[in-house]
């Protein structure tokens, strides 16, 4: 179960369409925002799609366990926020919204990511710390606007090589994954857990990013030799 999530989902609340019209705020950039967080629902209600129209969509902090092939009708949405629900997949119609700029995932159970989200050309935030992924689609090397991707406190063992095609990249948060660096003398099984971060080659010396051109080689040679052929 997520981290700080109710044991219990069986009383879930239903949303009309009046009340989720009433849910619906100005932000101070003048954006319009359909806020649903904490509403203790467990299915999105099919009557937002009449909202649809709205720049920001926020589900985050309920009960949620599927996002229904529908969301593609919030085409204009910039940002959408789904942290902290029971999510385990998503649909793959989220790669039609093109004009995403902010996707949060964070604290779900997602094991695994669409295609589709290679197509979101627009989208410069993507958080997806708290779940249990152990890889990326390498479509997200498509992702060429991302700026800041949250990994942290998922499942990977080694650095995702497709983020390192993606050149407006400034931050990684790779924290409390089980990266495996080294192994110690006399216990196989112990793995040191360390901070990743990827900064831009113009921070680095020359020394410095010769060593980690060296280091992205080995990574894209690896890749390689695994991929099928």
């Amino acid at each position: 179960m997520a981290k700080g999530k109710k044991s219990r989902q069986s009383k879930s609340r239903t949303v009309t369409l009046k009340m989720a019209q009433n849910c619906v705020e100005l932000t101070l950039n003048g954006k319009r925002r359909l806020d649903l967080s904490f509403k203790e629902i467990a299915t999105v209600p099919k009557c937002i799609q009449k909202l649809c129209d709205m720049d920001e969509l926020d589900l985050s902090r309920n009960l949620i366990r599927k996002i229904p092939d529908f969301i593609d009708h919030f085409i204009n949405i910039s940002v959408l926020d789904l942290h902290s629900n029971y999510l385990e997949q998503l649909p793959v119609t989220i790669g039609r919204l093109q004009n995403l700029q902010v996707l949060n995932l964070c604290n779900n159970r997602l094991m695994s990511l669409p295609h589709e989200l290679g197509l979101l050309k627009k989208l410069h935030t993507l958080n997806l710390g708290l779940n249990q992924l152990e890889a990326l689609p390498a479509s997200v090397g498509a992702l060429k606007e991302l700026r800041h991707i949250g990994l942290s406190d998922n499942r990977f063992t080694r650095f995702p090589v497709c983020l390192s095609r993606l050149d407006k990249l400034e931050k990684v948060n790779l924290d409390r994954n089980p990266i495996l660096t080294e192994q110690m003398p006399g216990d196989e099984s112990l793995m040191i857990k360390e901070r990743l971060y990827l900064v831009k080659e113009s921070f680095l010396c020359d020394d410095c990013l010769k060593n980690c051109q060296t280091e992205r080689k080995k990574m894209e040679d690896v890749e390689k030799a695994e991929s099928p052929n």
